[in-house]
């Protein structure tokens, strides 16, 4: 009796080293990890319609910005962006912008590339703020590639010299 009670301690104090040395090394790797570098995918300038009001919501100022065309140019890709999507904003009561847009770019082999671009904005701190999450899906092939990754982006707006935005959209590695 007593002798299987050392070995269960025994057992006992070996199950809780392994996992103190699990959290340990856990840690460690945690405390080594670097923070994500970015790559730029690609330029946009996206050419924008006049902004239509959608009316005050329950959430804020609803508006939709037709996007009426446009170019896009990285490594290994670059196209033309396709009039008929659009960017829905929300303009909150503490003045930060939510844009929601979706749309289409076509390479210049003609592979259909769906965007989509949701954007926060705002200019409450001394700075102004425009990042935004991208999602983009390609079809099998050559461009398949940019399924697998998660893109971050830039938005500056190219007014009043042209009715226009510049987009730069930057692989997570």
């Amino acid at each position: 009796m007593i002798r299987r009670q050392k070995h269960h301690r025994f057992a006992l104090l070996g199950l809780l080293n392994a996992v103190l040395m699990a959290s340990l090394h856990a840690v460690a790797q945690a405390a080594t990890e670097e923070a994500p570098k970015t790559e730029l995918v690609y330029e946009a300038t996206v050419e924008i319609a006049e902004t239509l009001s959608l009316g005050k919501g329950p959430l804020g100022e609803r508006r939709m910005v037709p996007i009426t065309g446009g170019r896009f140019n990285g490594a290994g890709l670059r196209g033309k962006v396709l009039p008929g999507g659009a960017d829905r904003q929300l303009i909150r009561a503490d003045g930060v912008r939510q844009l929601d847009a979706l749309y289409e770019m076509r390479t210049t082999d003609g592979v259909i590339l769906t965007v989509r671009n949701r954007v926060l904005i705002h200019e409450l701190d001394a700075e102004r703020y425009a990042f935004s999450h991208v999602d983009i899906t390609a079809p099998s092939g050559k461009y398949e590639w940019l399924n697998r990754y998660v893109y971050v982006g830039t938005l500056t707006s190219l007014k009043p010299q042209r009715n226009a935005v510049l987009i730069k959209v930057y692989r997570l590695k």
